[in-house]
Order: C-alpha cells, then structure tokens, then sequence
C-alpha cells in the first residue's frame, strides 16, 4: 500500500452535507501531507528523449505499462488523456523528462468529510482510499472518522475501501464482517444485510476487531463501517399556568354581606413541542419547534358589597288586649312561641312577611308563622310539624338555614322591598 500523499489546496467552500436533524457545524480545512515515495531517476543515463521506451503508469493505484516515444512526463499525460486539476499531483513532475522503465504516478484530489465527534470538516486528499486517510491523519494526532454523505440514495465517502482486505460492519449492536472483494461503502452495507433508514448516517473508522475504539496497544485496526440508527421524534408537554382572583366593588350590594363569586377562575395551557434527535436510543439534541399559550386563564371574579345598610325600623308589637282577644277567640297557637325578633334583618323581615306574628296562617292556608313558610320548605330546612306553632326563635332558626342554602330571593318582595338583594 502507497503511503498517502497530500499538499495544502485552497480551502473549500463551507457547506452542511448532513441531514437536517442533529447535525454539527463543520468548517473546511486542507490537509497536508507527507510526501510520496520515489524512485530518484539518474540524472546521468544517457537515453535519447525522442527513444521509444516504456513507462509504468500509476493512475491512483491503478498500474499499467505505457509504450512511448515522449520525453516529457506531461507528454506522456497527454497520450494517455489524463487532465490534472490543480489539486492533483504527479510524480515526477510534469515538466520532467521520462526514461524507459521509469515510474509516473498520479494522484487525483477527492473532497472527503471528517469528524472527531465534536466537528465536521471538509478536506482535499490524495489518498487512494479509505485506510489511507485515517491512517495520515492519525499520524498527525487526529482522531477522525470519514463521514458518508445520503445526499443520493446509497452512502458513499468520497474515497474507496482498501482493496482486498474484509470490512467489518458495525450495526444495532453487533458486527458483521464483508469478505474482501467490496470497496464501496454502499456495496459493503448492502453485503452485510443492513437496510438504512432515511436519517441513519455512516461512517468509516479504523477499530479494533470487536469494534470497540482503538488504544494504542491494538496497532492497526480493522477499517469499519459504523451505522447510527437515527430517529426524529416530537414530544409535547403542557403546564398549567394559574389564573388571578379580581375582586370587584358593588354599590348595589350591602356591605354586610358575604363576598360572592361571579365567575369561577380556569387555569390556563402553556404548550410546548420540542424536537428530539435520537442517536441508537440516545438523545443527541433537543430543539424547541414551539413555545406558546394554547389557553389562556380565565381570572376569578368576585363581588364585594359596598352599600350601607339602613338602621332597622322599629317593631310593632302586639297590644295585651289584643293577645286576650286572640285567646278568647279559641286561637290554636300555643302559649310558648315566644315574639318576634325585635331588631335587626330578620325583626324587618317578619314585620314585612307576616306583621311580626308568629302563629299566623294566610288566608289559603299554604304559607304560616313570622316567615311564611310553606309546611314543604319547613320541612326541608329541619322543622317539624307547622311553622305556625313553632316559637319564634325556632322559626328564626330555620328562616336563617333556608337564606343560607337559597339566598334572600325565597322571600322575593320583602327582600327586595328591604334591599336585601
């Protein structure tokens, strides 16, 4: 095998050759090499230049016998259609006189891709292959691997495999080894059975037979083909984003009375969507594709009351005469109902229902006692019997359970009357 051969050559064009997902920031960079290998020719012998003699052509390790009648190496080129880039190199120079049985070798430049894992680099190199490459630049204390480029369907590296040596294939955690006989990576992945996927990537390394890395106690390694499985997914996640409580001022509402809620307080949804790049199970890199509410929080309101409540009205109350009155009447109220309240709310609330009697009965027979219960809402409040024979402190009682389950609408005109609501 040829030592590899490189010379300093313009810098390429940056440019991102790999897939879209995870990739790394590459830069360009030449690579110099040591030199070639040469047969020094004798300055001394004394071989006519128009003689016929015959040439041994190295065409990128590719070796033929030239018959000629050329003095020149570049005259030699010229018979065999062979066109130099200003990357590529001949051995002797183009401008040196060739002799019968001489060595012309020829070096075409090829763009490759390398990376130590942490940066991608684009680099011109002479090298006949794959081997050749890894083998100058660990040399020069660089640990890179070549980078295949999917731009096309099938990968390929810019160089060929060493020719004539098995290929060992990493892949979903096992090796696999090519016979010789395959020098494109292509070739070798298909040989080996594996099947890429559209973001799978490839490289070429030089590893040791199991294909672990290599240490400096494996010598040489065993050029390799690794496959990395890689997969795109996205992953959702939402939060909860709280909502605030506003409180509001009602002029309209006594002040006396509890804070109510008007509207009930939701949270709201902050959706975020990331891209995840996973490389053989593991994550690679994360990327956010969206940031944004998908609902915003409905803030809590509630009502406070502001208006200050009148003083009370005084409480009529019932003259002795007419108590002995409604006695000798044969008026079934018991002796123990006690009287109304006789300040406050609830003293205005019986004054407007009933007239502050405890044991009256309306003229329908529904609706009884100070609060003019129905005998079903008195019941459903806890009271038994009729409201109308219940004492006034127990039907206080029960009219203050009932506007704290329902609210003052169960006395619709009277607490309106009052203000109440």
């Amino acid at each position: 095998m040829h030592n590899p051969f490189m010379r300093t050559a313009p810098a390429a064009t940056t440019t991102d050759r790999t897939a879209s997902h995870g990739r790394r920031r590459r830069r360009a960079t030449p690579i110099i090499a040591g030199g070639l290998a040469l047969g020094v020719l004798g300055a001394g012998a004394a071989v006519a230049a128009d003689a016929h003699k015959t040439v041994r052509l190295d065409v990128d390790g590719k070796v033929r016998e030239v018959s000629t009648w050329s003095g020149s190496v570049e005259s030699v080129l010229a018979e065999n259609n062979i066109v130099l880039d200003e990357r590529d190199i001949v051995a002797p120079s183009e401008g040196a006189p060739v002799f019968d049985g001489a060595d012309v070798i020829v070096r075409y430049a090829r763009e490759v891709v390398v990376s130590d894992g942490e940066e991608t680099m684009e680099v011109w190199t002479t090298a006949v292959d794959a081997s050749e490459v890894l083998d100058t630049m660990a040399a020069r204390g660089d640990d890179v691997h070549l980078v295949a480029s999917r731009s096309s369907e099938r990968p390929e590296i810019g160089v060929r495999l060493p020719q004539g040596e098995p290929v060992n294939v990493f892949a979903d955690g096992a090796v696999r080894t090519v016979p010789a006989g395959f020098t494109d990576v292509h070739e070798v992945v298909a040989a080996a059975g594996i099947e890429l996927g559209e973001l799978d990537r490839v490289s070429v390394k030089h590893l040791a037979g199991d294909g672990s890395e290599l240490t400096e106690a494996d010598g040489e390694g065993v050029v390799t083909v690794d496959v990395d499985r890689v997969e795109v997914v996205e992953k959702t996640k939402k939060k909860k984003l709280p909502f605030e409580s506003v409180t509001k001022k009602d002029d309209t509402r006594y002040e006396d009375l509890p804070v109510v809620v008007t509207r009930e307080g939701k949270k709201g949804v902050r959706t975020i969507v990331r891209e995840i790049v996973l490389v053989d199970g593991e994550q690679e890199s994360s990327e956010v594709l969206s940031d944004e509410v998908t609902r915003e929080p409905v803030n809590e309101v509630k009502v406070r009351g502001t208006k200050e409540r009148p003083a009370p009205e005084p409480v009529r109350t019932t003259s002795k005469k007419s108590s002995k009155n409604k006695k000798s009447s044969g008026s079934d109220a018991p002796k123990d109902q006690g009287s109304a309240p006789s300040s406050g709310v609830w003293a205005k609330l019986a004054q407007c229902e009933s007239g502050g009697r405890v044991s009256v009965v309306s003229s329908n027979g529904l609706y009884h006692g100070l609060y003019q219960f129905s005998v079903a809402t008195w019941k459903s409040v806890g009271g038994s019997g009729l409201p109308s024979n219940a004492s006034a402190a127990e039907q206080t009682k029960r009219a203050k359970i009932l506007q704290a389950r329902s609210g003052w609408g169960q006395w619709p005109h009277c607490s309106s009357k009052l203000g109440l609501r």
